[in-house]
This record gives structure tokens, sequence and C-alpha cells, in this order.
């Protein structure tokens, strides 16, 4: 099992959380756990399932699961207590109009943890919801350890979340490099960067060719190719798809005819074909995960929504322009931002590389200017791929990032909360 040891020294004697990763051994008991996962959207899911995937074969098949997820979830052995759509919302607008059931939903998922007496409990991403879930639970089983998988923005705002966090979670497993420092300078809990689950797939990014793609579609050498990604949720796609186009409509008048590729997910496909209408041009739209990556490889330039995909284009050495707006009610709270960037490829940088464009700047005219020297061989966009090439390096870790979780859970559920990590040599 891991043990809590003094804090790490770092570059320029700088105090760090230790690397369970590198430094723990599991425990080699041999009972059954119990552990209890909540996620509260599609894409915790997908890291719930590939950290189960890496527990199931950590822990050779001694875990049973109840909690809160979906179909990943589900298929490496969890029995959900609800459907996940249930609580599958974003944004403080949504989050109001579905309110009562998100509530009753949260004291369903406190009561059953407490009827599981699970050895550890493990809440990922989507903090509105397991937040207040985990609270919940500290408090009817004081000694059960709780481990946060995905940070919430604690450096970006509502800074003082990271000191009332060490009330109700013993630990936060991190997917980006500056978050552990982020929770040692706010008084957050021990925080381990674990790796982005990107890190898993950088060799198939690397392998990835766009060339069959470009004949499949018909795309002539040296044709400058747009890839516009438009974001998964509907509210995303609803605000962005027409500065989008404006901003294609605004390259063709200046003698830009880029090829327009798509890649909407299926259950916005809908929304993305309904704005279309409107677009000077009609756009290939593909499917596919293949087709996407071939897409990122082809593209000259991307014009995307601030999120992870802008890791991805990053790992695929895409240069990109971001575009950002939020709804009305969210966007009033804009002041209490504290970083310095929404691009995730820029905060992983630590510098503005990638260009963004938020909420009234977010306008065509603006798209567009700063999209133009990406789809020609120019100064800019040399030195943004120069840039992005640093993203893998940045993001690297030793282990693959659902293994190094998987250690981290199976510890606490061996030890309990006084489980200790084990100051590394």
């Amino acid at each position: 099992m891991m043990a809590i040891d003094e804090r790490e020294r770092g570059p320029g004697g700088t105090e760090q959380e230790p690397n369970p990763a590198r430094s723990m051994t599991i425990s080699s008991s041999k009972r059954e756990l119990r552990l209890f996962m909540v996620a509260g959207e599609h894409s915790g899911d997908a890291l719930g399932g590939r950290l189960m995937t890496a527990i199931n074969k950590e822990a050779r098949g001694r875990v049973r699961y109840l909690g809160v997820g979906g179909p990943d979830m589900g298929a490496q052995g969890l029995t959900s207590q609800f459907p996940l759509a249930d609580v599958a919302v974003m944004g403080p607008a949504a989050i109001l109009r579905v309110l009562p059931r998100l509530v009753r939903r949260v004291y369903r998922t406190v009561n059953a943890a407490v009827a599981a007496q699970p050895d550890a409990v493990v809440i990922i991403d989507a903090p509105e919801f397991t937040h207040p879930i985990a609270k919940r639970i500290r408090q009817k089983l004081p000694d059960v350890p709780i481990i946060d998988y995905v940070s919430p923005s604690v450096w970006a705002w509502r800074s003082g979340r990271a000191r009332r966090m060490r009330g109700y979670v013993d630990h936060v497993m991190a997917l980006l490099p500056f978050e552990p420092e982020a929770h040692l300078r706010l008084g957050g809990p021990p925080c381990t960067y674990i790796g982005h689950p990107l890190i898993e797939r950088i060799d198939e990014f690397a392998k990835v060719d766009g060339n069959a793609l470009r004949q499949r579609l018909g795309v002539a050498d040296g044709q400058p190719v747009l890839l516009v990604l438009p974001g998964s949720r509907r509210s995303e796609v609803e605000r962005l798809m027409q500065p989008f186009g404006e901003a294609v409509t605004l390259l063709r008048e200046r003698g830009i005819n880029p090829v327009v590729i798509i890649p909407p997910v299926p259950h916005v496909l809908d929304l993305v074909e309904k704005h279309l209408r409107s677009w000077p041009v009609t756009p290939y739209l593909i499917d596919g995960e293949a087709d996407k990556l071939s897409a990122f490889k082809l593209a000259t330039a991307a014009l995307a929504a601030s999120g992870t995909v802008t890791l991805e284009l990053a790992l695929a050495g895409t240069p990109m322009v971001v575009g950002y707006k939020v709804d009305a009610l969210a966007a009033k709270f804009r002041f209490l931002l504290k970083v310095q960037s929404i691009v995730l490829a820029n905060l992983v940088l630590g510098e503005n590389a990638v260009p963004e464009f938020k909420q009234e700047d977010c306008t065509g005219e603006r798209l567009a200017e700063a999209l133009s020297p990406l789809l020609h061989d120019t100064e800019a966009r040399a030195r943004q791929i120069k840039a992005l090439r640093l993203v893998p390096q940045k993001l690297m870790v030793p282990d693959d990032p659902s293994v190094a979780a998987a250690r981290i859970v199976l510890a606490y559920a061996d030890g309990g909360r006084a489980a200790k990590i084990a100051k590394s040599s």
C-alpha cells in the first residue's frame, strides 16, 4: 500500500506532491474490494471505463462496482443507480432547468453509497454533481477514502474551492501537468498529475496519414483545408456555428477558398446540418474516429471550440484558432476567471500560442483574420506549429494514465484513508 509522506521537492526546491505512480506498491491483500464510482457526464464515463479496465487488470478481478455511470463503465462491471443521461447537463442555465431532478439523484446516490459500505469512492469530473455527493458521503462515512479523478478548474476560477475540497477529498488525480502546483499553492488536497488520457494515443496520432482521406474527398495537392470543430455539446454548436460560418464566408470573399471538413459527433449532427444551410460552402461531413484523426493531419488549419479537442489538434500538430461562447448567465461571471487563456493547449504550453476569441470577440471578422495566415505558408503558421510540438513533451508521464490512476485508487481501497504515498527516491 502507499504512504503519504513529506512532500517532494521539485525543480528549484519548490514543494510538490509525491508521485504515487512511481513510488507505491499495491497491497498484497486478496480480499474483495467494493468501489463506489460516480461519473456525471459522458466524458467521465469514458474516463471511468478506462480506469476500471486498469483496476480490473491490477486487482485481478477482486473488485465489485456500484455507483453512477454510462455504457463504458457498465461494460467493465458497474451497476448504475440510474441512466447517466439523467444528470449529464452542463452550464448554469441547463442545471437550473433540471435542478430538482439533480437534487433527487444526488441524495439517491449518497444513500446507495452508504448502503454499499465501499472501500473507496471515486468521483469523476462533473463537480456540480459529484462534489455534493462526495461531501455527503464524507459526513455519513467519514472513514471511507474519496478520490477525485479530474481536478476542478480551481486554477481558473473559484480558487477557494481547492481549500474546501480538503474536507471531503483525500486525493486528486489531475489530467494537466500544472494542477498539482495549483492545489499546493491554493491549499487543496494532495494532488498527483497522472497524465492526460490522450497520452495513451500519442503513437496513434503520430501514425495517422491524411493522404487516403485527401484522395477520397478529391482534395487537390496544395489546396488549403479548413477543419471546423464546433463542439460536442448542443449548446456549443448553437452558439458557434453562426460565427464559424461567417468566418468561412469572409475567407472566401478575401480570395481564400479552403476545402471545409466537419466531423460532427452524432448527437449534434442535426444542429450542424441546420446551420450549414446558411453557409456559403457545402462542407464534407465525415464520421468516425479514424476519419477525424485523418482530417487532423490533412487540415492546413482548424477552427475549433474550446475544449479537449485543442489538445488533440496540438498532438496532431494542426495549427488552430479557438472560439468560445457561453450562455448569458455564465457570461456574467467572466470576471472570476483567473487564467490567461481558456485553451488547454495554451495552458499546457504556458503561453498563448493559439489565438482565442471569447464571447463578444468571437465574431466572423476576428476569426477570419486570425485564420487567414494559418491557411498559408507564413511565419505565424510556422511559429504556432513549432510551439505545438512541445505539447506532447509537457504531457508525458512514465506510466499510462489509467494504470497510474488505478494504482492510486487501489492503494486507498486497500489501506483506507490512512493509506500512505511513500516519498519517491
